[in-house]
């Protein structure tokens, strides 16, 4: 009984320390633009909402404020159902509230409409890596996380997608929906093949990190 009392901790250890990092990374994440976030604060407070969803440093100061929302999310959810196929009921709620939350602030930037947004016709780069060298740290880093979230959890979620190639071309498949939305609806925006080649990269390299989420084990139902 000692033996069986005793086996859940390693697990609760586990949980403990994904937070703890989870935690620091955004903590880290938050020093980092601390100076944007800071100067979005007080008109979001203010109730300013165009300025908070219709600016880039107000949807990221949005989305930083809301995290303790979506974590209490998770948390109903998770124990409001059951485990499924022996995958724990907070990981699938985490799955859910994840690819959800962490994907739609980055698909509402990418579709923020430019300056000359309805008066000038889209415009569409198709040679690979040419772009890429404009893009600069700041824009690759973007890039990368806009299917990051839906990439780190979709395969926790769906047992379907379990897989890095699935996953890349998921992430390669939305953004050339995106792209396309942001040639149609003429967004002032470049329509680029780079950034449908770093949007995936970005999902596919999300889901190796989560690889051992949703490695489940055989005849595990997502």
């Amino acid at each position: 009984m000692k033996q069986s009392a005793s086996l859940p901790a390693p697990t609760r250890t586990r949980r403990i320390v994904l937070v703890g990092l989870a935690v620091l990374g955004l903590a880290a994440a938050a020093f980092a633009v601390r100076r944007p976030l800071m100067m979005s604060a007080p008109t979001c407070l203010a109730g300013r909402w165009d300025r908070c969803f219709g600016t880039e440093n107000g949807v990221v100061f949005m989305m930083l404020a809301g995290l303790p929302l979506a974590g209490l999310v998770v948390w109903l959810l998770g124990r409001c159902r059951p485990a499924a196929g022996g995958t724990p009921a907070w990981r699938l709620s985490l799955a859910e509230v994840g690819m959800v939350y962490g994907t739609v602030p980055f698909l509402w930037l990418t579709l923020m409409p430019g300056t000359r947004a309805g008066t000038v016709q889209g415009r569409v780069s198709l040679v690979p890596l040419r772009d890429l060298l404009t893009m600069g740290p700041i824009g690759i880093a973007g890039n990368l996380l806009v299917f990051a979230a839906l990439g780190a959890f979709a395969p926790v979620r769906f047992a379907a997608l379990a897989s890095v190639s699935r996953v890349l071309l998921l992430g390669a498949g939305f953004s050339v929906l995106v792209e396309t939305l942001q040639y149609v609806l003429r967004l002032d925006r470049v329509s680029s093949v780079d950034d449908v080649l770093v949007n995936a990269a970005g999902a596919g390299l999300a889901a190796l990190a989560s690889r051992r989420w949703w490695r489940a084990p055989a005849g595990a139902a997502h």
